[in-house]
């Protein structure tokens, strides 16, 4: 029997690359995005290969999450596999001239919303004693640079989380990871430098950077593995880089 995977932030970079990957491997798929558009020509292209079905709501909207989920049709209502894909970094300031408006954006997204999707979806997992929960963390879980105060409190948020579900949810037999990307040459830096593509482009120049096929054949890799087997924690960097702030280039 099919599996049903509800991945967040489908629209674009990692989640939509895992969306593709997890269709064309037997998966049915519940696409979440706020761009209207984007879902439906991903669920168009998706449905040449498994059952798909769009939610349309932003992750920070805690009503708008409930809703959506509890309220899906009954085909995909059962969620075996969780993917908090959907996340956000923006501006790159040191604190002392940090956008308010930026940080609570970040952490609304990607600690809040993170909550708000997982809480919607956890009892159904602990009344069947069964499900996987992956969320995408970041490089910046893991460690803390200069200008990222507040994106790396709101990654090493993530990363406690996913501890503290692992322990919470350990005696119902459900699989709790966290997959931790450096580098992803996606959308990512265009979003943090508020639409600047010119500087945006510039962090990924001269070296070989993920890129979210890379990322989505991880994600593959862990949801299929044998049930007995969790992949708890796992950072991924590119070759070119050996930590947060030290990167090779050429």
């Amino acid at each position: 029997m099919k599996k049903t995977v509800l991945i967040t932030g489908a629209t674009s970079g990692i989640g939509k690359a895992t969306a593709q990957i997890l269709a064309q491997n037997n998966y049915k798929v519940v696409l979440c995005g706020r761009r209207i558009d984007r879902l439906a020509q991903l669920e168009k292209e998706l449905s040449a290969f498994t059952e798909v079905h769009s939610l349309s709501f932003d992750v920070r909207d805690k009503n708008a999450a409930f809703d959506s989920i509890h309220n899906l049709p009954e085909e995909f209502s059962t969620i075996d596999v969780l993917i908090n894909n959907a996340g956000n970094a923006h501006g790159l300031d040191p604190i002392q001239t940090g956008n308010v408006d930026d940080w609570d954006a970040m952490i609304d997204i990607n600690v809040k919303g993170l909550l708000y999707v997982s809480k919607a979806i956890i009892p159904q997992m602990v009344e069947r004693k069964s499900g996987h929960i992956i969320n995408i963390g970041s490089i910046a879980a893991k460690e803390v640079y200069p200008n990222g105060n507040v994106y790396c409190a709101s990654k090493h948020a993530v990363d406690a989380i996913s501890n503290g579900m692992r322990m919470d949810l350990n005696p119902y037999g459900i699989r709790v990871g966290a997959i931790h990307p450096g580098m992803v040459e996606t959308e990512f830096s265009e979003v943090r430098f508020k639409g600047d593509s010119d500087r945006a482009s510039s962090v990924y120049k001269g070296l070989d950077a993920l890129q979210a096929e890379d990322i989505a054949d991880i994600i593959h890799f862990v949801v299929s593995r044998k049930y007995h087997v969790n992949i708890s924690d796992l950072i991924v960097l590119p070759t070119a880089q050996a930590s947060a702030t030290i990167v090779k280039k050429v």
